[in-house]
């Protein structure tokens, strides 16, 4: 009797409350998981596809996001990450529900203070090549939504004011960015520094970063964005292969589990060799189940 292999896990993380339901609303037969620390995530199925989704609400700022994305990295093994929600634009021709897909994630607040001024040291996160090929040809077919595919800039800062001193330092040093949002760049950095781990900031706009951004606030632009960037992520994901022999198990309680060299499966204190092939002695032990 063959044994099914364990499903791929994608990890799509989110800031506010409002992007986690536009998430949600995409992932099927969810089951709450909570980490021994406290942190939960949701893990269900989007539907037709081997994928499963784990999904978590981490709150606002880059610094927490890197910390909270390193744990949920290590807990549940994906092998893609997606920090989706909203953002403010800096482009003129990037609109309201439009949506940007972040070829880069800059990190705006690094630098030196020199008497002359500041000296901006800009540090980014290039975008996995594989996620974003795949977004090009998700939004070819989604007539809907105006995608943009440029680098997005992260700092602690909400930006309302388009003639202050922020929004000057972004023009001058980060003038490719077409959108500006809280989260991204921690997200990116733990995923680069567990290795090979496809990851992907997609951000729907929800205001100019300007004075205008209340009034679009209440006018409901950011559920709508919300919306548009959850609608992007999951066509990438459609669209997105799992790597080859992918077995990475997104059940916590049993813990990460990968497929051996000879077929065998092994996580937690168990070894299943099942469709596999082992070659010499076996010490182990049972719990009395079949």
């Amino acid at each position: 009797m063959s044994v099914p292999e364990t499903q791929p896990t994608a990890l799509v993380l989110t800031a506010l409350p409002l992007e986690y339901d536009a998430v949600r609303a995409y992932v099927e037969k969810r089951r709450e998981r909570v980490h021994r620390d406290g942190t939960r995530v949701e893990i269900g199925q989007l539907p037709s596809t081997t994928w499963h989704i784990a999904i978590a609400e981490l709150g606002v700022g880059a610094g927490r996001a890197a910390a909270l994305t390193t744990l949920l990295i290590s807990w549940l093994n994906p092998e893609a990450v997606f920090f989706v929600g909203v953002a403010g634009s800096l482009k003129d021709d990037v609109g309201i529900g439009d949506v940007v897909i972040g070829t880069q994630v800059y990190e705006i607040h690094g630098g030196k203070q020199t008497p002359e001024g500041f000296q901006a040291r800009p540090k980014a996160h290039s975008a996995s090549h594989a996620l974003v090929q795949s977004a090009r040809s998700a939004v070819r077919d989604m007539a809907d939504v105006r995608a943009h595919f440029m680098p997005i800039a992260t700092g602690d800062v909400v930006l309302a004011d388009a003639e202050s001193e922020i929004a000057g330092y972004l023009r001058e040093n980060y003038n490719d960015a077409g959108a500006i949002e809280m989260e991204g760049s921690g997200a990116a950095h733990a995923a680069h520094l567990n290795g090979q781990l496809d990851a992907l900031v997609i951000r729907g706009i929800s205001d100019r970063a300007d004075a205008g951004k209340r009034d679009a606030d209440a006018a409901g632009s950011q559920e709508l964005a919300a919306k548009q960037a959850a609608a992007v992520t999951f066509a990438v994901l459609r669209k997105h292969r799992p790597r080859q022999g992918s077995s990475a198990s997104s059940d916590p309680e049993e813990g990460p589990q990968r497929r051996g060299d000879g077929g065998a499966t092994y996580g937690g204190d168990h070894i299943d060799f099942r469709g596999g092939t082992f070659y010499g002695p076996v010490t182990g032990k049972t719990d009395g189940r079949r």
